[in-house]
């Protein structure tokens, strides 16, 4: 039997409460030495935090595709390994290997039907870019864009990104410039990412929600308007973009994260004052689940490994090392610490992250 360590939910947040590191716990275990037919044997390189694993933490999630976590479980999500045995036909030694749903342990026993086999040249090596620019949030700010954004190439149409320093954000403000838009104008809570998204990832503007008059600042770097907005947050910020969008523009509902933390429906019902401008300028506002675009994924991956490899897409990640942190990894993403996607890094080559 091999020792290993895991990361189980501890306590739930209260409904409207916010998480905390404390809400997750370690504790070692022991993995079964010999598999069983059509099990795999995976050493965790990377594990991914999101805001949407705020809902899996609460009985009830609100999303009918998203089940709990249980309290004294294995967390999962979004993580990524390399194969150390095998009994399923599809993998071997040392592939590499991605789950929605891999188990937050060093190493882990899996059903080999949940793992999917990972082409490492797609992202040059850098294999976390598999939980970020070519995983999740990658293709679910290029379908976003496609499927809801209405982007034209040379109408000369204003983007508005909310969150925009986060892992979605920060590409779709990007892939909505090659997909055809003219301005590209994110909103994000710190000066430091105000610069990161102007100077390195190539937004127009970027206004700091938390110093900026929002609405000022909107006028001035967005004079012809709002043609596409890509929410990821919700609440206040979206309803003063809302108020300067154009007639027949369109709203990427990605993501509410002001909202995650409070107990109501989802998508969070808009104030009386903003749903009668959505209904008088004709704004389109429907919810985007990636999940509804399965068929979309291959062809989606081939073109943000492309996009990555000719630098037209720019990366920045926030890694934090060793299983043991990510409750705080988690606890400070969901308060805006991270600058682009949230990664742990659990193992590094082949020796198991040890808790200290």
């Amino acid at each position: 039997m091999a020792l290993i360590q895991q990361v189980v939910l501890n306590s739930r947040p209260r409904k409207n409460g916010e998480p905390v590191a404390e809400n997750f716990r370690m504790e070692e275990s022991y993995l079964p030495q010999d598999l069983q037919e059509g099990q795999v044997k995976v050493c965790t390189k990377f594990l991914s935090v999101d805001p949407y694993m705020r809902c899996r933490m609460n009985e009830d999630t609100g999303a009918d595709y998203l089940p709990p976590w249980q309290v004294s479980s294995v967390v999962t999500g979004g993580g990524l390994g390399l194969v150390e045995d095998s009994k399923h036909q599809n993998f071997q030694k040392c592939d590499v290997v991605t789950s929605f749903n891999w188990p937050w342990q060093t190493r882990a026993v899996v059903d080999g039907a949940v793992l999917t086999k990972l082409d490492p040249q797609l992202v040059d090596g850098h294999l976390s870019y598999f939980l970020g620019a070519v995983g999740m949030p990658g293709l679910t700010s290029l379908l976003g864009v496609r499927e809801k954004g209405h982007v034209t190439p040379g109408a000369n149409q204003t983007m508005v990104v909310s969150g925009a320093a986060g892992a979605c954000g920060m590409l779709a403000g990007q892939i909505g410039r090659l997909e055809g838009c003219s301005r590209v104008v994110g909103i994000c809570g710190t000066d430091q990412k105000c610069q990161v998204l102007v100077s390195e990832i190539g937004f127009d503007a970027a206004i700091n929600y938390k110093k900026d008059n929002v609405a000022e600042k909107l006028r001035e770097y967005c004079p012809a308007g709002v043609d596409t907005y890509f929410d990821n947050v919700g609440g206040d910020i979206s309803n003063t973009v809302i108020s300067q969008m154009n007639p027949n523009s369109h709203i990427i509902l990605c993501g509410q994260i002001s909202q995650y933390n409070k107990d109501v429906p989802y998508p969070p019902p808009l104030p009386p004052p903003t749903d009668a401008i959505l209904k008088e300028r004709n704004i389109t506002r429907e919810r985007f689940l990636v999940l509804n675009y399965t068929e979309k994924f291959d062809v989606g991956v081939v073109q943000l490994s492309q996009w990555l490899k000719e630098g037209k897409l720019k990366v920045r990640e926030t890694v934090v090392k060793g299983l043991e942190n990510i409750g705080a990894a988690f606890q400070s993403m969901m308060k805006g610490g991270n600058i682009g996607k949230q990664i742990v890094l659990v193992s590094d080559g082949n020796k198991s992250a040890q808790s200290p």
